[in-house]
């Protein structure tokens, strides 16, 4: 549904033009049909540059964005005609913003029709599907009301409102939920959730919460300096030996520095999650095994655990129980010994 390659953004001061920032730098993106696909990284990480290019609020320095099958970019700056279909292009993708951006001197009501009135629908139909879509959203109470009267939370019901009124394939988030607190967070995730479902809306939000990512995305990518560094869905990224993102998305504590003994990530995922592995494992080999530091939790609708364990003697002597928690279908990460696995590039395909 959303494809860049190698998409670059510069930067040039008007003042200096020899001075250059390059915000991004050749990435290539790919989001499926349907799914909910979170970019997470620090700021200044080329987050906000890259949500922006996908719909050209900027226009990207090289690279191509696809978005439903249309290169936006070879519409871009190609005479009147081009313009055009850019225009009806980016009426297919919703945008809500960080800050909301709403009128002030509009009601509720007339920030959601603003879009339909700039496609020039009538005021009867744009008055029915306002409504319509406020309700949703779970605030058609609210029609008649300025945003000034408005909670953060409810402000932001009004900005996804809005930005469904075009009947977009396409929803893009930029940091929609970082102003908000915990509790308003998490249900309008839930809502982009449950119109993600209802609607069949692909979604392409970005964060630098975790959180975030954990609670609402099915796939997810890490950006750095400019480059998605890695990337895949939660599954791929859980089940792959070293991933960053897994580790940041399920941290597990404990001690990895003792050269005595060697220390084991293991993950579970489903039905493994209440199966006795550890007991199991010390029974069958007559070791001690210690746990250093475990967890469950909910990632992208699944239950995963994460255990961290440390086993007696060097990892040589540990081949063998080792070797069978792995011929159980488990996520087997051996700390300090096994390199960190190549990124996952663009995308799960």
């Amino acid at each position: 549904m959303i494809t860049t390659s190698g998409l670059t953004k510069i930067y040039r001061s008007p003042r200096s033009p020899g001075r250059a920032v390059t915000a991004l730098d050749g990435v290539d993106l790919h989001v499926r049909e349907g799914e909910v696909y979170g970019v997470i990284g620090q700021s200044g990480a080329g987050k906000s540059s890259l949500i922006r290019c996908v719909n050209l609020l900027e226009r990207p320095t090289s690279g191509t964005v696809t978005v439903a099958g249309r290169d936006l970019t070879a519409l871009a700056g190609r005479g009147p005609r081009a313009g055009r279909e850019l225009r009806r292009a980016r009426s297919r993708i919703g945008m809500v913003f960080q800050h909301f951006n709403l009128l002030s001197s509009r009601t509720v009501q007339e920030n959601v029709e603003l879009p339909l009135e700039i496609l020039g629908r009538s005021g009867r139909d744009r008055s029915r599907r306002a409504l319509e879509l406020l309700d949703l959203v779970g605030i058609a109470d609210k029609a008649g009301s300025y945003p000034g009267r408005l909670s953060g939370g409810q402000k932001q019901r009004v900005g996804i409102a809005r930005a469904l009124a075009g009947d977009p394939d396409v929803l893009l988030s930029d940091e929609a939920t970082s102003a908000l607190d915990p509790e308003t967070t998490r249900s309008v995730l839930a809502l982009l959730r449950d119109l993600n479902r209802q609607l069949g809306l692909t979604v392409l939000l970005i964060t630098h919460e975790m959180d975030v990512v954990k609670s609402v995305c099915d796939s997810a990518a890490l950006m750095e300096r400019g480059r998605i560094v890695e990337s895949g869905t939660l599954g791929e990224l859980l089940a792959a030996p070293g991933s960053r993102l897994a580790a940041a998305l399920f941290p597990v504590s404990g001690d990895t520095a003792d050269p005595d003994r060697t220390v084991v990530d293991v993950t579970f995922r489903g039905d493994s999650t209440a199966r006795p592995v550890v007991s199991q494992l010390s029974r069958t080999y007559n070791i001690d095994i210690s746990i250093l530091g475990a967890a469950v939790d909910t990632v992208g609708g699944l239950q995963v655990g994460r255990m961290r364990i440390a086993l007696p003697g060097s990892y040589e002597d540990n081949v063998v129980p080792i070797g069978l928690l792995r011929e159980q279908g488990l996520q087997i990460d051996v700390q300090g010994r096994e390199p960190a696995p190549a990124p996952v590039q663009g995308g799960a395909k």
